[in-house]
């Protein structure tokens, strides 16, 4: 890989290989892994101080909707920069190990649901406008490749680092 975590953006963009991004949006194969976890399994943490698996569920659900707001924007033409987010923040101040891992489950679905529905309504043109979020300048569609690339980096993670939680 020529990219790495640090790098954001690219690195998920990478993560897709050759796969379709609208495809990976429509598959409800990591979904289904997620929903084989009980909510002991899914309070499971690697390491102390690491995110539990519900916090990131949670925090896969506020990237989603983070990044489908950005790329609501910039596919309307909106050249405003938009700064990045703390993700850390925004774990440690929700709620997500307070809830159930179905409850975390349902709320990503939704999310997934209002995403696919928006990806469904942008043409050709609308994909290539581009935008600047973070530090970088793309066309909406490879926010859209970032953002599900981005599912696939924890969902990788979760497969190997939390394996213990999935058996």
């Amino acid at each position: 890989m020529r990219y790495s975590i640090i790098d954001g953006f690219p690195y998920y963009i990478e993560l897709l290989g050759d796969r379709d991004y609208i495809q990976l949006f429509n598959s409800k194969e990591n979904l289904n892994l997620l929903k084989s976890l009980t909510d002991e399994q899914a309070a499971y943490r690697y390491a102390p101080n690491k995110w539990s698996i519900k916090q990131i569920i949670g925090h896969m659900t506020d990237h989603e909707r983070i990044m489908t707001y950005r790329t609501l924007r910039f596919s309307r033409k909106d050249k405003t920069p938009l700064p990045g987010y703390d993700q850390n923040s925004f774990v440690d101040n929700s709620r997500f190990d307070e809830l159930t891992v179905s409850q975390l489950i349902t709320d990503l679905e939704y999310v997934r649901n209002a995403s696919i529905s928006f990806i469904n309504f942008l043409s050709k043109p609308q994909l290539a406008l581009t935008g600047t979020a973070w530090k970088y300048e793309l066309p909406v569609e490879a926010f859209l490749k970032a953002t599900i690339g981005h599912e696939l980096h924890h969902m990788n993670v979760l497969k190997h680092l939390y394996s213990p939680a999935f058996s």
